[in-house]
């Protein structure tokens, strides 16, 4: 069930206060879900993309690895690899600041940490693919509202990573995956975030 976060002030926030405060209440909501709540949702995620067409026939798939709550790909990720998928993730690109790379994802494939603790496919050792190249993307979200829109982390890797999605030609679908706890009833959005093609929460 969504949940209706109202912000009270004297003054009307500006945008960036306004989701830097959702964003501390909607992260505190997500890591207090249950080991049993968490586990629910990885299994109802796995058999909503299993559903969904776009993911069901696409052949490149990015996904994530949860971190801080996020809703758990493992079991989609398990299930694109029977599916004969190949499965790509976001790391952080070591040559341009605040992009991301995708590197190609499998269960033997080398891991290490980034900066921000959580564990990416060694670049050196692991195929990467062009933002481009990939056909579904799932992108790990704090909040959606009722209209599609995303908030994210706040460091805007996936809005600078697919901003070439606002050009016309061929372009991968980007869902957010979440909780349906995650979901409000309006986020404050801005000019350079990204249009999402739909949100999958479980």
């Amino acid at each position: 069930m969504g949940s209706s976060i109202i912000i009270s002030a004297d003054i009307q926030p500006s945008t960036l206060q306004q989701k830097r405060q959702l964003r501390s209440q909607m992260r505190n909501i997500r890591r207090n879900l249950s080991i049993r709540q968490q586990n629910q949702a990885a299994i109802r995620l796995q058999q909503l993309l299993s559903q969904n067409p776009s993911f069901k026939y696409a052949k490149r798939i990015a996904l994530y690895l949860p971190n801080d709550g996020e809703v758990d790909t493992q079991l989609a990720i398990k299930q694109a690899w029977k599916n004969g998928q190949t499965v790509y993730l976001p790391v952080l690109d070591p040559i341009r600041k605040g992009f991301l790379w995708f590197v190609e994802y499998n269960a033997n494939s080398p891991m290490r940490n980034n900066r921000f603790g959580i564990a990416e496919p060694d670049l050196k050792l692991n195929r990467r693919i062009s933002p481009r190249f990939l056909q579904i993307v799932g992108l790990p979200l704090v909040a959606f509202d009722k209209q599609g829109n995303r908030l994210g982390m706040g460091g805007g890797f996936y809005d600078r990573s697919f901003e070439f999605c606002r050009q016309p030609g061929t372009k991968p679908k980007l869902f957010g995956l979440a909780h349906q706890c995650q979901q409000v009833e309006h986020l404050p959005t801005e000019s350079w975030d990204i249009t999402l093609t739909g949100i999958i929460a479980s």
